[in-house]
């Protein structure tokens, strides 16, 4: 693929002939109000810990607004108000119009993912968006190697992701499972947040995620409230010119990842998979300046063109993600109102990640986070 210059993606947005699965970040707003009710799941029984208490599964009923809403409404605030950054309205208006068709959304089109239709899939998901960020450190280290070695270590130790084993894992020992020779970046990181999910999960759900999944009552958006709620780190968020911007990135892929896996049935099975945004990483971002759908400001294309880091929470930062979901939330309202028919934010997002790292020369920015 030719990756230079306004047209250079021309190839793929023509088309929407391939399928692709974008590696999966979300976080309930604090503030928020969120009843939850803490009863049995269906036929599961209360676990007793000691004479001074008990633990137990919670069956959590959620009363809250959509959290997916803050989403969009603080990315649109962020384009309102970006300097860096700007959505360019005639650009949307240009790829929307070439586009033929709506995508055809398969997953695991390369067979790297672990899944047997049940809730090792499950365990296996949380667990890889749970270490689902900043590959670009090591040139040679990608999503796919995540993918594909956590696999191998789940058919080759089924208790490999057993909630007690996750909180004993080391640095080497994660390097271990997935084959990989030299330290991680933010290897210390990754290490903390497999005991975080392995903690809570066991604190709180009998260790299964299917138990947090089954949780939801086949909403995305409580789940990702519900992952949010109990694994700080999948809380995605910023501040920007004194206002929090929510972005929930690792979060909304956990619950692509179910929705995809198992095509919307079972475990992914959600009744508002809709509510879904993009999840806005470092690819996503690169792709739609390329279509010209963002403008990037003189100064921040040369930092990203010399390979230069963006602080995590800068201006610049928060700006690529909130506008890449606001630009790209424009582009499925136009795609809606031109075709007649609803197109998915998950759709979009797989199509517009899978254009961009099939292109090699593409730039991205840099930024050191555990979020994405």
């Amino acid at each position: 693929m030719v990756c230079n210059g306004m047209g250079s993606l021309s190839s793929v947005y023509l088309k929407w002939d391939f399928v692709a699965h974008k590696p999966s970040k979300f976080q309930l707003m604090e503030g928020k109000r969120i009843y939850v009710t803490h009863s049995l799941l269906p036929g599961m029984k209360t676990r007793e810990t000691s004479k001074e208490g008990s633990r137990h599964t919670p069956h959590c009923a959620f009363h809250l607004e959509n959290s997916m809403d803050d989403v969009r409404a603080s990315s649109a605030w962020v384009a309102s108000r970006s300097s860096h950054v700007v959505v360019d309205s005639a650009g949307i208006e240009k790829v929307v119009n070439a586009i033929e068709s709506i995508p055809k959304v398969e997953w695991d089109f390369e067979g790297i993912h672990y899944f047997d239709n049940g809730p090792l899939t499950v365990q296996y998901l949380l667990v890889l968006d749970a270490l689902n960020f900043c590959f670009w450190p090591d040139k040679d280290l990608n999503y796919d190697h995540l993918a594909s070695g956590l696999k191998a270590a789940l058919q080759d130790d089924k208790s490999a992701f057993d909630a007690d084993c996750l909180q004993k894992y080391t640095g080497p020992q994660l390097r271990e499972l997935l084959g990989w020779s030299r330290p991680l970046p933010l290897e210390d990181e990754r290490v903390r947040l497999l005991h975080e999910v392995g903690i809570e999960l066991e604190r709180n759900f009998e260790g299964k995620a299917s138990n947090l999944v089954e949780c939801c009552g086949k909403s995305a958006v409580n789940l990702v409230a519900l992952v949010a709620r109990h694994f700080p780190g999948f809380r995605d968020h910023s501040v920007y010119k004194g206002r929090q911007v929510f972005l929930y990135k690792r979060a909304q892929i956990f619950a692509a990842d179910l929705w995809g896996a198992f095509r919307g049935q079972g475990y992914g099975e959600f009744k508002d998979i809709n509510s879904l945004t993009i999840m806005a990483d470092y690819i996503v971002p690169a792709v739609l300046q390329q279509l010209g759908v963002l403008k990037y400001s003189p100064t921040l294309a040369s930092t990203i063109e010399a390979c230069g880091e963006i602080g995590p929470g800068t201006e610049e930062e928060v700006e690529l993600r909130a506008c890449s979901i606001h630009a790209v939330e424009k582009m499925r309202e136009l795609i809606s109102v031109k075709s007649g028919k609803q197109v998915l934010s998950v759709e979009l997002d797989l199509w517009l990640w899978a254009s961009g790292v099939q292109c090699s020369a593409l730039q991205h920015h840099r930024t050191l986070s555990i979020y994405y």
